[in-house]
């Protein structure tokens, strides 16, 4: 692996400092605290001693991290399925683009399921308004992720973008090593999965080229996760509700790591990774002479539409369409039980959300365009 130091402030650890950070981390108060919340007694003790032989990132990932990844699962999910990884090959380096559903998961599951089937583990974009202690912090460099700076302001986010996007070039160019990144800033709280021409002119800016042939350096590779259920649904909805009657209504630090925590231990249903098509031939099709602006949209539409088509669905999606259309164009798709089955979801779910002025009509309508919007989108294209 090659090294540059002009990286230090935001790369994931290298193998010399593995061991010394697992030390520092597990002697930190908050860090053990919630290691027992998560691995009480006896199981928190094994991991702790099997973290202290760790010297490597090979080491965390592939006797630690997969393993939790996929106990994760086995709780929460009722199965995990993944198709389309003959698209991508162990010798290339991607940047993996997707949809995000979980702030946590998404990443790791890519990670695990790509070190269990012979290929590189990622590296993962993540943001530090997540990193709100020094612990977590070492916990996501430990686990092959590096910082996206998004606590700066005025001049300083030009900067960060260009070093940030300096990083991604090095790394896929110089190292061979795949990165993942959502397609937009934080999660799409209703669904509509639509990457953000920011994040482009963002990863162009590491190279001397052109917009198109910076971005063809980057072998952008699409990917689409379909969860069945959200079980973050009900505090997406509540969000939505808050914004609505207070528009400077802003998430804490509390509300992110309840999300976390949510989306994490709370039931998911069926998982599905799709790994598309890498987006080169067309986008190297694109008019090189039009506007960054117009070359942007382009490219996130190729992205996008690579996502949609790739999405799985399950009755949820079909029910939730078919109630916010008040039709009954997806009726084979589901039954009469499946359709008992989303009515109590929802009614459970919204039982959950603690606002002094509910408004049912409204929440009950957020949740279900969060499950037909990608059914949607998967129409249009």
């Amino acid at each position: 692996m090659k090294k540059n130091p002009e990286f230090d402030d935001i790369r994931p650890y290298y193998d010399d400092e593995i061991a010394p950070v697992i030390e520092q981390l597990l002697n930190n108060s908050q860090f053990r605290k919630v290691m027992n919340l998560f691995l009480p007694g006896e199981k928190g003790k094994q991991v702790e001693r099997l973290m202290r032989t760790f010297t490597t990132q090979h080491d965390f990932q592939h006797k630690l991290m997969k393993n939790l990844v996929f106990e994760v699962l086995n709780w929460t999910a009722t199965g995990f399925t993944s198709s389309g990884m003959e698209n991508i090959s162990p010798k290339s380096a991607y940047t993996y683009i997707s949809n995000h559903r979980d702030i946590v998961l998404d990443a790791a599951i890519l990670s695990s399921l790509l070190g269990m089937s012979g290929f590189e583990t990622v590296e993962i974009a993540i943001g530090d308004n997540l990193l709100s202690a020094d612990w977590i912090k070492d916990l996501v460099r430990l686990n092959k992720s590096f910082i996206v700076k998004r606590s700066v302001t005025g001049r300083q986010i030009l900067e960060a973008s260009i070093h940030l996007s300096k990083y991604i070039h090095f790394t896929i160019r110089e190292n061979n090593q795949s990165i993942w990144i959502a397609q937009r800033e934080g999660r799409a709280k209703d669904s509509n999965d639509r990457t953000q021409e920011s994040v482009l002119k963002m990863l162009a800016m590491g190279s001397e080229q052109n917009f198109l042939k910076s971005l063809a350096e980057l072998n952008i590779t699409p990917l689409a996760f379909s969860y069945e259920y959200d079980p973050c649904d009900y505090l997406k909805a509540k969000e939505f509700q808050q914004k609505r009657d207070n528009p400077d209504f802003k998430k804490s630090d509390k509300d992110d790591l309840l999300n976390m925590k949510t989306g994490l231990l709370g039931h998911k249903g069926r998982v599905h990774l799709q790994f598309g098509q890498p987006i080169n031939p067309d986008l190297l099709k694109l008019n090189d002479s039009l506007g960054r602006n117009e070359l942007a949209l382009q490219v996130a539409s190729l992205i996008d539409n690579e996502i949609f088509r790739n999405y799985k669905f399950y009755p949820v999606n079909y029910i939730a369409y078919d109630r916010l259309g008040g039709n009954n164009t997806f009726h084979e798709q589901y039954t009469s039980g499946d359709v008992k089955i989303f009515d109590q979801y929802f009614k459970q779910q919204l039982d959950k959300i603690d606002l002094p002025d509910k408004d049912i009509p409204f929440l009950t309508e957020k949740m279900e365009e969060m499950y037909a919007n990608p059914l949607k989108n998967f129409l249009s294209v």
